[in-house]
């Protein structure tokens, strides 16, 4: 047991980082104690921290709610309200609470927020006359309890399905924390699952196509591989998941590690993660495979230089090496976040090789490290410094309007920019449904194959700067917004009903904006772009008139707008 006397020696020793450091993860450890549960249901997962996805990894917990939404979310500590979100994509309607201890914690994807803050963000909606807004608070401008229902679970923003995503991040930074940390009772007693594990050579930072090693299960926690004589530089890919007792879901791991005679080669353990990871997941897996199998299979090296925060450049890079002579017991540990760990292990003899030549550069091959400008009348492409993290041979042509460029098997870094020129003698209609589109080759046949593609105009040049290799041409979007009553019709008394509610749709840039009046007088509608709905609700508003003159407008991204109009008769309450 330290004294008091011993904890002042210990922490007049460290330095103010260090001690800033120390101070932080004793408080963060204590977390677990006296927490409440975001929710009142068994808490069940259907995604971890850290866990791989597409253009990210994951920041927080996915708690399943049973497939549906509308159950209490509550405050896990108390805290001040520090920021409020509404927004049609990402974490949809959200909440952000700072706590005492250093953290805070947010709430993704709600349905609809407590009546105090419903009330509050709604004075700004109708302040601003728009539903999407972001409102930070002052401290203690809301104060919340713990335990005290701060919401009810939803479907909103880019979720998938309904579940509640919930973060827990350091205040100070703003980087994600691993929220299990928390220690909630979530019950896992199974090992993380090995489905498969395959061999790269690798030379000059290249990886080879992917050999696939055959696994054999020897028990419950290990797999043997059967490799013999290798020499040379190699690297390990894995495809893995966790899944806990009470969730069938396919989740990501905590800790990986992979050691050659007991050395560490390569290792992360996901207890933080910086927000600008994600933005180099793609360097992190076998893109190869990715772009054409559709599976995610993690590199257990690195040969692409990027930094992470989980894994700094200064860390080990992964590379087996195997030499004549010598022996190696090759082991990579698997672990979950509750110490369940699945092990494969195997024996290599290090067998005589012989370097490889270096290949012969690729004619045309473009250099991450430079500026690229290629034009093709009418079509502009300009590729800025690491668009890609390797070289690429890139194919870019023109014919018939059509701009093809070459989809590669490498992650593209960024996005670039491309730009086309106007034709000559459009009218200002043609003009402004003038738009880039882009082929979607997996498209099914019943599916539209051009998508939009974000565009702006300036000076007779159309440009869109998120560009990524794929087929594009100059498109027209000549259609408006569809508009439909999906409760009411006209004429109608609605002096009963709660809500009014509509559908609006786009099928091809999609919709941009739309704006309701009753009476000339703005009102707040919720748009669910998921199923395409508009609802009001008609206790926003206590009109003095019965007659209520309903208008809505919406537009597309090109600028075609349909009006809907319509009376309807309400008794004032």
């Amino acid at each position: 047991m330290v004294t008091n006397k011993n904890a002042v020696s210990l922490l007049s020793m460290l330095k103010p980082t260090k001690l800033l450091c120390f101070i932080v993860l004793i408080t963060w450890n204590a977390m677990g104690q006296d927490i409440t549960p975001p929710l009142d249901i068994p808490l069940k997962l259907s995604g971890t921290f850290g866990e791989f996805r597409a253009t990210h990894f994951h920041a927080g917990l996915d708690i399943k709610t049973q497939g549906k939404e509308g159950f209490d979310v509550r405050a896990i500590k108390a805290g001040s309200l520090r920021r409020i979100n509404v927004s049609i994509s990402g974490y949809g309607k959200c909440l952000y609470i700072q706590h005492a201890d250093g953290t805070t914690s947010v709430y993704a994807h709600l349905q609809k927020f407590a009546p105090k803050i419903e009330a509050y963000i709604k004075k700004y909606q109708y302040e601003k006359e728009q539903f999407t807004l972001q409102r930070y608070l002052k401290l203690n401008e809301i104060t919340l309890e713990e335990g005290e229902i701060i919401g009810v679970s939803g479907n909103t923003g880019g979720s998938e399905g309904p579940h509640l995503h919930f973060e827990i991040r350091e205040t100070k930074s703003a980087n994600p924390l691993n929220p299990l940390q928390l220690d909630f009772a979530i019950e896992d007693s199974i090992r993380p699952v090995i489905q498969e594990l395959y061999l790269y050579s690798i030379f000059r930072d290249r990886a080879s196509e992917k050999t696939a090693l055959l696994l054999d299960k020897k028990n419950d926690s290990t797999y043997v591989a059967d490799i013999q004589n290798l020499g040379g530089t190699f690297g390990l890919g894995v495809r893995l998941f966790d899944r806990q007792d009470l969730s069938y879901n396919r989740n990501g791991v905590y800790n990986i590690k992979l050691a050659v005679n007991g050395s560490t080669r390569f290792s992360y353990t996901f207890d933080r993660i910086d927000f600008s990871d994600g933005k180099n997941i793609n360097a992190l897996i076998d893109y190869a495979t990715y772009s054409e199998e559709r599976i995610r299979v993690q590199k257990l090296f690195r040969n692409i230089d990027v930094d992470y925060s989980f894994l700094p450049k200064d860390a080990p890079n992964g590379y087996l090496v195997f030499e004549e002579g010598h022996s190696y017991q090759v082991e990579l540990i698997v672990e979950d976040y509750a110490r369940n760990k699945t092990y494969v292990r195997f024996y290599v003899e290090g067998a005589p090789y012989e370097r490889p030549s270096p290949p012969p550069p690729k004619p045309n091959e473009l250099s991450p490290y430079k500026d690229y400008l290629f034009n093709h009348d009418p079509y502009e492409v300009y590729l800025p410094k690491q668009t890609f993290y390797a070289p690429v041979k890139l194919d870019i042509r023109s014919a018939n309007d059509t701009l093809y460029i070459e989809e590669v098997k490498q992650a593209q870094r960024k996005g670039f920019t491309l730009e086309a020129k106007i034709p000559d003698g459009l009218d200002s209609l043609e003009l402004q449904q003038l738009c880039l589109a882009k082929i979607d080759t997996k498209a099914k046949e019943e599916e539209n194959p051009l998508q939009y593609v974000w565009t702006t105009k300036k000076d007779s040049i159309l440009k869109t700067t998120s560009a990524f290799t794929g087929t594009y041409l100059l498109a027209r979007d000549s259609l408006p917004p569809s508009i439909e009553s999906l409760n009411f019709i006209p004429e109608q008394w609605v002096s009963n009903y709660t809500h009014l509610k509509l559908s609006i749709d786009d099928d091809f840039s999609g919709v941009q904006n739309y704006r309701a009046t009753i009476n000339e007088q703005w009102i707040l509608m919720e748009y669910e772009p998921k199923d395409k709905t508009l609802i009001y609700d008609l206790n926003d508003i206590n009109f003095k008139e019965a007659k209520l003159e309903f208008r809505l407008e919406v537009e597309d991204n090109v600028g075609n707008l349909n009006v809907y109009e319509t009376t309807l008769f309400r008794k004032p309450q």
